[in-house]
């Protein structure tokens, strides 16, 4: 079942943002109000707010520095963000930055996030530097979790190549991220695969969650993704 609060972190290149886009998209489909934080005070180059038009004409609230995508970019964590654990009922979507330095910003919504159902979710992704080994990650995810000061719940498989993906190259990403779940005692929650790919791997992997690559046309969710939010919830 969806938590109330769902953090995404991971390293550069994960994907985390375009999957944390996703995920809101999808909860807000199924019916949730939604709101989406950026706290991504690390990479100024690919923000929550890039998907601001979209997030928009699907319902769900973006909350990110006024000054993000802009000259003036500076590392700051928006004060709304406070907003995302003040209304009853809403779902809370955090974007985080992509080391542990990006991870302090969360640590000061630490106490407050551990005193409600929440889910910290790690991406993965084997194609990236400093994380193509489990053990790797391991190193990187307990950086993530001192800095934050909250721990990993689970992990999203997100092990994609942009265009390049293929569906063979996805499926040999499976023992990967089970060899991440071993190391950590973390559940793999969800194998996440660009949307016109999921076809051809329904059936075969797990957990299977359609994303779509962001960008300036119009985006609509995918019946696989309402599908599986409707498992959730």
């Amino acid at each position: 079942m969806a938590k109330q609060i769902t953090i995404f972190a991971g390293h550069y290149g994960s994907g985390k943002t375009n999957l944390a886009v996703n995920y809101a998209i999808a909860l807000r489909k199924a019916g949730h109000e939604v709101v989406i934080c950026d706290v991504d005070i690390v990479n100024p180059y690919f923000r929550t707010k890039d998907s601001e038009e979209v997030l928009r004409e699907n319902g769900v609230r973006l909350i990110a520095s006024p000054f993000a995508n802009s000259n003036l970019d500076i590392p700051s964590v928006p004060p709304e963000t406070s907003a995302a654990f003040d209304v009853s009922g809403m779902y809370s979507v955090f974007d985080v930055g992509g080391d542990d330095s990006g991870a302090v910003a969360l640590g000061q919504f630490a106490d407050r996030m551990n005193e409600r159902e929440h889910e910290m979710i790690l991406v993965i992704n084997r194609h990236r530097l400093l994380t193509s080994r489990p053990e790797e990650v391991v190193t990187y995810m307990r950086e993530i979790e001192a800095a934050a000061r909250m721990r990993f719940t689970g992990i999203a498989n997100n092990s994609n190549l942009g265009p390049q993906t293929t569906c063979e190259g996805f499926l040999q990403s499976l023992p990967y991220a089970d060899a991440v779940s071993r190391l950590t005692g973390l559940p793999v929650l969800m194998h996440c695969v660009r949307a016109d790919l999921a076809e051809q791997l329904a059936g075969k992997v797990p957990l299977l969650f359609p994303v779509h690559i962001y960008g300036k046309s119009e985006w609509k969710i995918s019946e696989e993704r309402k599908s599986f939010f409707h498992q959730l919830t």
